[in-house]
C-alpha cells in the first residue's frame, strides 16, 4: 500500500468516525431503538453493524495478508485499477443500492444501546486505523470475493471498510429525520 493510498484510507475513516459521532450525540434510549419502519434498522443497530464489519474486514485482510499467497498476476493495469477504486468508493456509499448483510454483520444487541456502543464503536474506529497505519504487504496482489463488487484486492477492501461508515451514518441520519423519530 502506497502511502497516499494509505492515508486516504485513514482520513475516510476519521471523517466517517466523526460523521457518526455527531449523529450519536446526545442519543435518549427511545431514540436509540427507533425503527422507523418494519423490517428496518434502528440507529442502534446501524452501528453495530458498522463494529461488526469492520472487524470481519480487519480480520479478513489480516488473514489474506499472513496466510494467504500473493497473486500478482491478477493485479489490474494501473487506470483499470483507478477505475475499480472509484467504483467501489462509489459503490459502498450509494444508498439507491440496497444489501442485505451477510448473518456474520448482522446486529444481534451485543453491545447495549448508548454509552457501550458508542465505546465499542470508538475502540472499534482506533482499532480499524491501528490497523490501517501498521498494515505492511502487497494488499493490491491479495485477493477476496466481495458480494457486491466480486473479486476485489485487500486495499480495495480497506477503501469498502473506510467508507461503509458513511453509508450507515446516512441510514441513521435517515431515521432521525423521520417524521416518527421520537422527541
Amino acid at each position: 500500500m502506497q502511502e497516499h493510498e494509505r492515508q486516504l484510507v485513514i482520513d475516510q475513516l476519521n471523517v466517517t468516525r466523526d460523521r457518526i459521532l455527531g449523529v450519536v450525540e446526545g442519543l435518549t434510549p427511545a431514540q436509540w431503538t427507533f425503527r422507523p419502519a418494519e423490517g428496518r434498522w434502528s440507529i442502534a443497530e446501524c452501528l453495530e453493524h458498522v463494529i461488526r464489519v469492520e472487524n470481519r474486514i480487519c480480520g479478513m485482510v489480516g488473514k489474506a495478508l499472513k496466510e494467504g499467497s500473493p497473486q500478482p498476476e491478477k493485479r489490474l493495469p494501473a487506470e483499470d485499477l483507478r477505475q475499480k477504486d472509484a467504483k467501489i468508493s462509489h459503490g459502498v456509499v450509494d444508498r439507491s443500492v440496497t444489501r442485505q448483510a451477510p448473518e456474520p454483520v448482522r446486529p444481534d444487541g451485543t453491545w447495549p444501546a448508548g454509552g457501550d456502543l458508542t465505546a465499542e464503536f470508538r475502540k472499534t474506529r482506533e482499532r480499524s486505523g491501528e490497523f490501517v497505519r501498521a498494515t505492511q504487504g502487497d494488499l493490491r496482489s491479495h485477493f477476496q470475493t466481495h458480494g457486491g463488487f466480486g473479486e476485489i484486492d485487500c486495499y480495495q477492501w480497506l477503501i469498502v471498510m473506510s467508507l461503509h461508515g458513511a453509508r450507515h451514518a446516512e441510514q441513521m441520519e435517515e431515521i432521525r429525520a423521520s417524521p416518527a423519530f421520537p422527541a
